[in-house]
């Protein structure tokens, strides 16, 4: 409208229950050869875009973004990062707390992949060197490639003053491990709900599986995007054993996990490497539940401080370990 009056307002009342009284008689002429093929046409697009929104996507894309994964394998990735503090808490991943050398990462949604990148770590290359970083968090607002690392993470590849700095960084394949694997059942589980996280696994897991004792059938379990794997319909009273699978294809499985929520169950086996074990019998050893902010995702972040970026420092080829390959879906 050129004169600053209101547009009119338009009301469409169609029911698509009911022919209407005054329908005019079919023709069949060009016209209606014309609409009738249009009517097709536009009924076939509709079928082929609803089926492509609810087609056969793969059960293990369930609840992810599409085309989502955590780095792994050995290719170098070129990003940047920046910095921030989760005041000691454990971040998306349900840690009990942020680990002892404060060295972290936070990832966008796209490498986080709901959870899929929890308890993995990368080695990250700055201006000033390399440092080696727990995945830990989920940072909402990075695009990928972007890393929010701890402050003191931060500290070792750059000066803090900088506040966004170029990086190269590439996960770490079989890292050393803090210790054996451990368990730690969610509080309000019962044997009619059972949630489990699973500590000290180095590699991102691609499966974990539940029976109830020694024998019987494996259940699946599903992972949540705050790493914790849930049977909605629960998994007996216990104890369990719980087999743990990597995406290498590392697999361990330890007995004697309790139905003890909310307490840190250490168990005797290793995910791999020296000490490890395909199974373990002994009870795992329950610690007290440490206090931890509930697995909510992590507020909205914004960089500390922003600066120029320099170019990112060159790439160094590498060779491809074998056994270095993820899967996902198995």
């Amino acid at each position: 409208m050129t004169d600053g009056s209101a547009p009119a307002v338009v009301d469409i009342d169609i029911d698509l229950d009911r022919v209407p009284d005054d329908r005019p008689a079919p023709s069949s002429g060009p016209l209606a050869w014309l609409v009738a093929a249009g009517v097709t046409v536009l009924a076939a697009t509709l079928g082929l875009s609803l089926a492509l929104r609810s087609g056969s996507a793969p059960a293990c894309a369930a609840g992810r973004t599409l085309g989502a994964a955590p780095p792994t394998g050995t290719a170098t990735h070129s990003g940047k990062a920046t910095f921030y503090d989760s005041n000691g808490a454990g971040g998306n991943c349900s840690n009990p707390a942020a680990p002892a050398n404060r060295l972290y990462v936070a990832l966008g949604p796209s490498e986080y992949a709901a959870g899929a990148a929890c308890g993995g770590f990368l080695d990250v290359t700055g201006p000033k060197g390399t440092v080696r970083v727990l995945i830990m968090d989920q940072c909402p607002e990075c695009e990928p490639g972007h890393l929010d690392l701890s402050r003191e993470a931060f500290a070792r590849i750059a000066n803090p003053v900088q506040g966004l700095v170029p990086v190269t960084y590439r996960a770490v394949v079989n890292p050393p491990l803090p210790g054996p694997l451990t368990f730690r059942i969610k509080e309000g589980a019962s044997q009619f709900w059972f949630a489990v996280r699973v500590g000290n696994h180095g590699n991102p897991l691609r499966a974990v599986e539940v029976r109830q004792g020694d024998s019987g059938p494996w259940r699946s379990t599903v992972r949540q995007d705050y790493n914790y794997w849930l049977i909605p319909s629960g998994a007996g009273a216990g104890p369990f054993s719980v087999r743990v699978t990597d995406v290498y294809g590392n697999r361990a499985t330890a007995s004697g996990i309790r139905m003890a929520p909310g307490q840190v169950q250490t168990s005797a086996v290793r995910m791999y490497g020296p000490g490890a074990s395909t199974s373990s019998r002994k009870s795992a050893s329950a610690r007290p539940p440490a206090s931890r902010a509930a697995g909510t995702p992590t507020p909205a972040r914004r960089p500390a401080e922003v600066a120029v970026a320099s170019a990112p420092p060159a790439e160094t080829p590498s060779t491809r370990p074998a056994g270095a390959t993820a899967r996902w879906c198995g």
